[in-house]
């Protein structure tokens, strides 16, 4: 058959490495996804919903390190994605989305053609680090390679690439294969390398601050703190340092433990962090100076604190380039490890004694999760808020997977997304009952696929950390925040999901003991209602740091 361009473009994803594509097939795909399963070389994970392929392809792309891809629909469909597209922008996933347009003729004019939306352009630039769109059959190879070369080159971030439908159907053009893009990262500046060295060589207690960005470069972390230094991540950036080291706080990262330690410390630098609100107090707890920032973004130079060196470059580079000037072993305070380490043993027993009855859910979890290497994926709820976020330890930094955005509802799609990445771990997704809902569909995709996963369902039956902001702040006036939530164990077994409900903290070890040795999905429930509460309710981050709804 004469190929198109569609099929050009399903057999170019192939040719450059994509193994699995997300989605929801619609007429103006078509073209496309006729081609992938023609040719039968990449997996097409059908999702019920955009939000859902979009959150998919995001997680996946955090747990394999390559591109996650996402095809969607023009219009509406493309606008599905926007939410779940937003948080792989704030986290800056290696993620390609492509979507739709209508007709050339018709496209750009406002002329009320159907499934036209006339500023999809503007919607998608809002959410994409670039947008590419593709004109005609002679340019889809090199528009495809250079939306992927944007997509992965530092800071990397999502990118859209629109295929009108009636290219789509074009007959393609002789071309050569598509090739993987070379990724060209930015150079060391040696001579801010050089005063930083001098800047190391001066400190007696030298800390590391690591990021998200910093997650390529967990040799030459790692070996910073054995030299001599010590360590506390963002979220983002958790197990860069493993996180058993003693010599790291983790993402302990803003308790008075931690404030503590940066009191004493006489140089702080900053790998590819951009020191965001809810981790920082809105930006006004203290950090240790000097304070040096490495990033592959020159615009973050300074953006939330002011820096005294700030060195553009690639993570795992310019730390290496610091490490070829330090010597073997530094010159520093042998008291600040021993410190570290009481200072994150004293923030874990203060969280352990908050969580009351769900210590022992917090408590095999961190027994079970880094010894199998098990993705660890959470939406924004309670519990990750509480334990999940920091006490439960990650095996590597590209199994903790969460709504680093802080928007309710994408922990279900994720959840899936990481699972396809693991196919020989099992994957463990930490929900709560509100964030459930907004997913529910999704559910049906892991069946589907038959994902070897475990949803840890929280069900308070509310929106249990605005009640709590209601109580603390509003004198106990609860309003919009208690749910009606659906009987979980009907509406999984509607779906074919195996589903334990736990309604007895006594049981937990033994029922998620027994969902870990399954294959396939399985939910098991705690039912927060019949258990009770937390010792201390949380209502929000502490004071200062952005709030949200969890």
């Amino acid at each position: 058959m004469t190929e198109t361009v569609g099929y050009q473009i399903a057999r170019a994803l192939a040719d450059i490495g994509v193994k699995t594509v997300f989605g929801v097939i619609s007429i103006h795909n078509m073209p496309i996804l006729d081609g992938i399963a023609t040719q039968d070389r990449i997996r097409f994970v059908p999702a019920r919903g955009e939000a859902g392929a979009m959150g998919m392809a995001d997680a996946y792309s955090r747990v394999t390190g390559e591109l996650g891809v996402v095809i969607t629909s023009t219009g509406t469909a493309a606008g599905n994605a926007a939410g779940a597209q937003a948080e792989a922008l704030t986290a800056g996933s290696r993620v390609l989305h492509i979507t739709t347009q209508i007709d050339r003729e018709f496209m750009d004019r406002d002329r009320a053609a159907i499934h036209d939306v006339p500023k999809q352009p503007e919607m998608l630039r809002g959410v994409s680090k670039a947008v590419f769109r593709i004109w005609d059959e002679k340019s889809a190879t090199g528009t495809l390679e250079a939306a992927v070369r944007a997509a992965l080159t530092p800071p990397t971030g999502p990118v859209s690439l629109e295929i009108p439908v009636d290219v789509q159907r074009l007959d393609a053009m002789d071309g050569h294969p598509a090739v993987a893009p070379v990724v060209a990262l930015p150079g060391n500046d040696e001579t801010r390398l050089d005063a930083l060295a001098e800047m190391v060589k001066q400190a007696k207690r030298p800390m590391i601050w690591l990021g998200g960005g910093a997650r390529g470069a967990q040799a030459e972390a790692t070996e910073l703190v054995a030299r001599g230094f010590g360590a506390v991540t963002s979220t983002q950036g958790r197990a860069v340092v493993p996180e058993e080291n003693p010599a790291t706080l983790g993402a302990f990262n803003m308790t008075p433990e931690a404030q503590a330690i940066y009191a004493q410390s006489d140089l702080m630098i900053v790998v590819g962090s951009r020191l965001r609100g809810n981790e920082t107090l809105n930006n006004k707890m203290a950090l240790p100076r000097p304070l040096v920032q490495i990033d592959a973004d020159a615009t973050q130079y300074g953006r939330n604190y002011p820096v005294d060196l700030f060195l553009c470059g690639d993570a795992a580079k310019t730390l290496r380039g610091l490490l070829d000037r330090l010597p073997a072993k530094l010159d520093v305070d042998p008291q600040q490890a021993y410190d570290i380490a009481v200072a994150r043993a004293k923030a874990e027993g203060v969280l352990r004694e908050r969580l009351g009855p769900y210590q022992v859910i917090a408590d095999h979890l961190m027994s079970v999760i880094p010894a199998g290497k098990h993705p660890w994926v959470r939406d924004v709820t309670i519990s990750n808020s509480t334990f999940g976020n920091r006490y439960v330890q990650i095996g590597a930094p590209n199994l903790g997977v969460h709504a680093l955005g802080g928007g309710i509802g994408q922990g279900v799609a994720m959840g899936i997304g990481a699972a396809v990445a693991s196919p020989d771990a099992r994957t463990v997704t930490l929900l709560g009952d509100g964030g459930t809902m907004l997913g529910l569909a999704e559910l049906i995709t892991a069946v589907d696929e038959d994902l070897d996963m475990t949803f840890l369902l929280m069900n308070d039956q509310a929106y249990g950390v605005i009640e709590n902001i209601q109580d603390a702040q509003y004198d106990g006036r609860r309003h919009y925040s208690k749910l009606k939530t659906p009987n979980f164990a009907k509406l999984c077994d509607a779906i074919d999901l195996p589903h334990t409900k736990v309604d007895d903290i006594t049981a937990f070890e033994a029922v998620f003991n027994e969902s870990m040795t399954r294959k396939g999905p399985h939910v098991v429930e705690v039912d927060m209602t019949a258990i009770g509460p937390y010792a201390v309710a949380f209502a929000g981050p502490p004071a200062g740091a952005a709030g949200g709804k969890s």
